[in-house]
């Protein structure tokens, strides 16, 4: 990687990362109020507390494919300013469902927000296609990395301005999600990436497959299977960790803090994952994810005391850090460039369509059983993971060995 082009590329996942922190915010107030507001708003049934969070997973799942398209069609700047205009829009309904008291109205909000989120999710693999081969996991990590920043943004908003339009709860923190979205658009303004990517390694130049040939690589499949698992398992846990806090007598605050070292530990290791994945391996990155996830639903086992709700939380950003950037890393090494649009679009739609089923299934599964059960669920799926990168890895040693 010569000079010129490693500048570039660390300028792009930079200028990237910052645009992650700031309209990547918008997702930590929906994930810290989403549930909570929702809970309020219903008069009857509370098992659908989490239906806001599911608009919003649903939104960046049926955004995936589009938003995909449109940064096609528009360039990656263009394009992703058509998703700042969105999460904007999404805060912009979700508060005047609020001032409604109108909770499907909110849910719908913050589906709004999630098709914004649809772009934001494309940061990730903007940075890794205008980054050469060998620089592809760290312009992952870079990217992902931002969402340190917005570990004290997101949470802090909530804080300082849930109350700010008060009578009305909550609408306060949906209000200032239209500030996130006009400086993320204003950082997104200094792009100045390429449409047609330089850097693809082995695969430069090389006529695009069929889709189905692409996904019965054994590379993306499992990549795929880790990413969904691993990110479908925080988001379960998650969305009703603020729920057993608040019903365990803590008060929204300290759930919000609790989400805020949450978001922390998912973003604060990744200065540092891209350079274990070249030293490591990505598959034994994301076996040390999947690990984590199971030691977080250990600790949440052990008691419901506030010191434990957190470090299981801290643990569960640990862990989907290591398993979700080491499984994207994984698929954008099982592409070639010319496929890189309709790859990315069904990677993301079928990820965060289990991701939306996930904290739908979340708050049914609190109200019946319990945090306990959250917590249970992780192991059969952490283990059907951590077989299925045993799989792989077994495979690769014989093809080695023959």
């Amino acid at each position: 990687m010569n000079q010129t082009n490693a500048t570039e590329a660390r300028r792009t996942a930079l200028i990237l990362a910052a645009a992650q922190a700031i309209v990547g915010s918008a997702a930590v107030v929906a994930f810290s109020l989403g549930a909570i507001a929702g809970h309020f708003l219903l008069d009857a049934d509370k098992s659908l507390a989490t239906a806001p969070i599911t608009g919003f997973n649903v939104g960046v799942a049926i955004g995936a494919i589009p938003a995909a398209w449109i940064i096609r069609r528009l360039g990656q700047r263009n394009g992703f300013q058509v998703g700042t205009l969105t999460t904007a829009l999404g805060g912009l309904l979700a508060t005047f469902a609020l001032f409604q008291s109108n909770f499907w109205m909110f849910a719908a909000g913050l589906m709004v927000i999630g098709l914004g989120g649809a772009f934001v999710q494309q940061f990730r693999f903007a940075a890794a296609d205008n980054a050469p081969p060998e620089f592809k996991a760290r312009a992952i990590s870079f990217v992902l990395a931002g969402g340190v920043f917005t570990a004290i943004i997101g949470p802090q908003i909530v804080i300082f301005t849930r109350d700010l339009l008060a009578p009305v709860m909550f609408a306060g923190a949906f209000a200032a999600i239209l500030g996130l979205a006009a400086v993320g658009a204003l950082l997104l303004s200094f792009l100045r990436v390429s449409d047609k990517t330089t850097f693809h390694g082995e695969h430069a130049g090389e006529p695009a497959r069929e889709l189905s040939e692409i996904v019965m690589q054994p590379q993306f499949a499992i990549g795929l299977l880790c990413a969904v698992g691993t990110y479908a398992l925080m988001s379960f846990v998650m969305t009703g960790a603020p729920l057993a806090m608040v019903g365990c007598g803590f008060t929204p605050d300290d759930a919000a803090l609790g989400i805020s070292w949450h978001v922390m530990a998912m973003f604060g290791p990744s200065f540092f994952t891209g350079a274990l994945i070249s030293r490591f391996g990505k598959e034994t990155i994301v076996a040390t994810g999947l690990v984590l996830l199971i030691a977080c639903a250990l600790v949440a086992l052990s008691g419901i005391q506030l010191w434990q709700f957190w470090t299981a939380l801290i643990l569960l950003g640990l862990g989907w850090n290591f398993g979700f950037i080491g499984a994207t890393a994984m698929v954008a090494s099982s592409y070639r460039n010319s496929e890189k649009g309709k790859v990315q679009g069904l990677h993301d739609f079928i990820l965060f369509t289990t991701v939306a089923l996930g904290s739908l299934l979340s708050g049914a599964v609190y109200n019946a059983w319990g945090w306990e059960m959250l917590n249970w669920i992780v192991f059969p799926v952490a283990g059907i993971c951590l077989v299925g990168l045993a799989g792989l890895r077994l495979t690769a040693r014989r093809k080695s060995l023959a």
